[in-house]
C-alpha cells in the first residue's frame, strides 16, 4: 500500500468513528485544540499526521487509536 492510500484510508477509519459518534468535525477540532480546516485534512488524508496527534484523536473519541487500524 502507498502512502496516499493508506494516510486516505486512516482519515477515513477517523471520519467513520466519528460520524458513529455522531459528533461534528467542529466538536471534534475543539476537543483535540485543531482547526476544523485541519482535521478535514486530516479525515481527507492529505497530511500525515505524528502519533500524539493521533493519540489526541483517539483520546477525544474515547477510541484505542488501535481501531484506527482495523
Amino acid at each position: 500500500m502507498n502512502n496516499d492510500k493508506f494516510l486516505y484510508q486512516l482519515g477515513s477509519k477517523i471520519k467513520a468513528i466519528r460520524s458513529e459518534k455522531n459528533m461534528t468535525q467542529q466538536v471534534l477540532a475543539k476537543r483535540c485544540g485543531f482547526e476544523k480546516s485541519s482535521l478535514s485534512r486530516i479525515e481527507s488524508g492529505q497530511i500525515n499526521i505524528t502519533v500524539l496527534t493521533l493519540k489526541k484523536i483517539g483520546r477525544s473519541l474515547k477510541t484505542p487509536i488501535v481501531h484506527f487500524f482495523k
